[in-house]
């Protein structure tokens, strides 16, 4: 796709679109925040933001799920995915199960230490959790989600028509 804007003043948002922008931005932040938050609180788990991350996509999964669903669930690089994956299983927190659709993929399982270890950084997020919201109306929040979802969906469609 080929752009004509070659300079900043040509630049032109409408006020969605500015907005947007807007919102984006401080959505990146908010993010590397979030991520840096997420670390310091299970770190004494063992854990990262990121396994942290995978661990809770295996276990909301309604059963064992190869590597690429599991990215796929999580809008990430499979990649990234299966480098925390083969993490997880050297520490036993995971293992992977002859996946009997697929002789190459194998599927992801929580261990009962991967379960643990889950269950206790669930425990550590809640009152967390609970002291971010403070002060926010649950309403802003429901609506700031439905938001992002909707531009979620929109980039998601926006992907899927550019692979076809």
């Amino acid at each position: 796709m080929k752009t004509t804007c070659t300079s900043l003043p040509e630049i032109q948002r409408t006020a969605g679109g500015a907005a947007l922008s807007a919102l984006v931005l401080d959505l990146f932040k908010l993010s590397s925040r979030m991520l840096a938050a997420g670390d310091r609180l299970v770190a004494d788990l063992g854990l990262t933001s990121a396994r942290w991350q995978v661990l809770g996509t295996i276990a909301a999964a309604a059963r064992p799920q190869p590597v690429a669903w599991l990215a796929r669930d999580m809008g990430a690089n499979r990649q990234n995915v299966q480098r925390i994956v083969n993490d997880l299983a050297n520490e036993g927190l995971v293992s992977l199960a002859p996946n009997p659709h697929h002789r190459r993929a194998s599927l992801v399982v929580l261990t009962d230490r991967g379960q643990q270890a889950f269950g206790a950084a669930m425990c550590l997020q809640a009152p967390w959790i609970n002291r971010l919201a403070e002060g926010l109306a649950a309403w802003d929040i429901e609506t700031t989600h439905g938001v992002i979802l909707a531009v979620r969906r929109k980039l998601e469609e926006e992907g899927e028509a550019e692979e076809a």
